[in-house]
C-alpha cells in the first residue's frame, strides 16, 4: 500500500522548469541521500509525493489512453539505476559514451525521439544513486571512440552523452541532478560533460565550479514548428539561456533539429540562424558547436506518436521518405536529398551533421 508522505495544498514558490503533479519514490530510493534530497525539493515545491512499500512501481494510471498517457507525463518516480544501466554504451557520434541520469522526458514534442525506444507509458525516471552514476564513469576515461582517439578533438577527453533518454535541465529543478554531475566534470581534466535542451532555466547551473568541461547545446526550431513542441521553453528563452551559459564560461552549442521539410523552411531556418546570431551578439570568446539532424522516425515511433498526439499537423506520409537502414538492422525514414517540391537540399544522413566553430555567430 502506498503512504503519501506529503500532500501541499498552500501555492509552492513558483518554478520556472517543469513540476510533477506527483512524484513515486521506491523504497530503495530513499536509502540514497541524493534520492531524499529529491523528495525534500519536491515537498518544498509542494508535489505530492508517494513513498511506495517497495521498488515495483505502482504507477495507478487511467484505463483511458488520454487519461493514462498524461498521468503518466505529470509523474516523477525516483528509482535506483541497477548495474545494468551503470554500464555505459557508446554513443557515436554524439560523444564516447552515455551516461543516464534519468530516463523519460516531461515535453511533448509531436516528434519525440523517445517515443518507441521506452516502453511502457512515458513515465519519467530519475536515477537516486547517482554518486553510484558518477563514480563509475573514471572507469570509461580513455576508453571511447570519438574524442577519446580523436587527434582532432583529444583537447575534449572523453566526452560523455546525458540527453540519449531524457532532457536534464528540465528536470534540474527537482533533482539537482544536473548540477552535481557539472560539478563533477568539473573536478576531472581529461573529461566532458554535453547535454541537450529544450529549457531554458539555466540559473542553478551559472555559478557552478564547471572548468569549461560542460557543454550546454539549446535544441532549437524555428516559430512555425513551436506547435510540435509542447512544455517547453520558447526558442527566444532558449537562445537567451545559452547567451547565458556562455558569458558563464560554458562551452556551448546549437542543435537544430529536427529540420522539417515543411514549406517555407528555407526562410524559417534562416531566420532562427539570425535569431541565434543575434542572441549571441558581444558574448566574447564563445566556444560554439552547431549540429543538424533531420526529421526521421521509425514505424514504431510513429504509432506511437500517433497514439499520443491523434490529429497532429506533424507529416509523417510516405511522401518526400525514403528507407533507411541502420548498424542495428532497424529501419527508419528519413527525407530524400532533395524533397520535391519543398526547394532545397535537406541533409540525409545517419549521424548528425556538425560544425565545430571557436568563434561568434556572424
Amino acid at each position: 500500500m502506498a503512504t503519501i508522505l506529503a500532500a501541499h495544498t498552500a501555492p509552492a514558490r513558483p518554478v520556472r522548469g517543469w513540476r510533477p503533479r506527483r512524484l513515486l519514490v521506491t523504497r530503495s530510493a530513499l536509502g540514497f541521500a541524493h534520492g531524499r534530497a529529491i523528495v525534500a525539493r519536491a515537498e518544498a515545491q509542494g508535489v505530492e509525493v508517494v513513498a511506495l512499500a517497495g521498488d515495483r512501481l505502482a504507477l495507478g494510471l487511467p484505463d483511458d489512453p488520454r487519461r493514462a498517457y498524461a498521468a503518466a507525463k505529470s509523474t516523477l518516480a525516483v528509482v535506483v539505476a541497477p548495474p545494468s544501466k551503470r554500464r555505459l554504451q557508446p554513443i557515436a557520434p554524439s560523444a564516447d559514451w552515455r551516461v543516464d541520469l534519468a530516463e523519460g522526458c516531461p515535453a511533448h514534442c509531436s516528434y519525440c525521439y523517445l517515443a518507441g525506444s521506452l516502453k511502457g507509458p512515458p513515465i519519467t525516471r530519475v536515477y537516486a544513486n547517482l554518486d553510484e552514476i558518477l563514480d563509475g564513469l573514471p572507469a570509461y576515461l580513455g576508453q571511447g571512440n570519438i574524442t577519446s582517439r580523436s587527434a582532432a578533438r583529444a583537447h575534449e577527453g572523453t566526452t560523455f552523452e546525458a540527453s540519449c533518454y531524457t532532457d536534464p535541465l528540465g528536470l534540474e529543478a527537482i533533482t539537482g541532478s544536473l548540477s552535481a554531475a557539472i560539478a563533477w566534470f568539473g573536478r576531472w581534466e581529461a573529461a566532458q560533460l554535453r547535454f541537450t535542451t529544450k529549457f531554458a532555466d539555466v540559473g542553478p547551473l551559472l555559478g557552478l565550479d564547471h572548468q569549461k568541461r560542460t557543454r550546454m547545446r539549446a535544441s532549437i526550431n524555428p516559430a512555425m514548428f513551436a506547435r510540435f513542441e509542447g512544455g517547453t521553453a520558447p526558442a527566444a528563452a532558449r537562445l537567451a539561456a545559452l547567451a547565458d551559459m556562455a558569458r558563464a564560461g560554458y562551452p556551448i552549442g546549437l542543435t537544430i533539429a529536427p529540420i522539417i521539410a515543411a514549406d517555407g523552411w528555407r526562410e524559417a531556418y534562416d531566420a532562427l540562424l539570425a535569431d541565434a546570431a543575434a542572441a549571441l551578439a558581444g558574448v566574447a570568446d564563445v566556444d560554439l558547436t552547431i549540429e543538424l539532424i533531420t526529421h526521421r522516425f521509425t514505424p514504431g515511433s510513429k504509432a506511437v506518436l500517433e497514439s499520443w498526439y491523434p490529429g497532429s499537423a506533424l507529416d509523417m506520409g510516405a511522401d518526400n521518405r525514403t528507407t533507411k537502414r541502420t548498424k542495428f538492422g532497424t529501419e527508419k525514414q528519413v527525407y530524400y536529398r532533395r524533397p520535391p517540391h519543398r526547394g532545397g537540399c535537406l541533409a540525409d544522413r545517419t549521424g548528425n551533421h556538425r560544425q565545430h566553430q571557436r568563434r561568434r555567430l556572424r
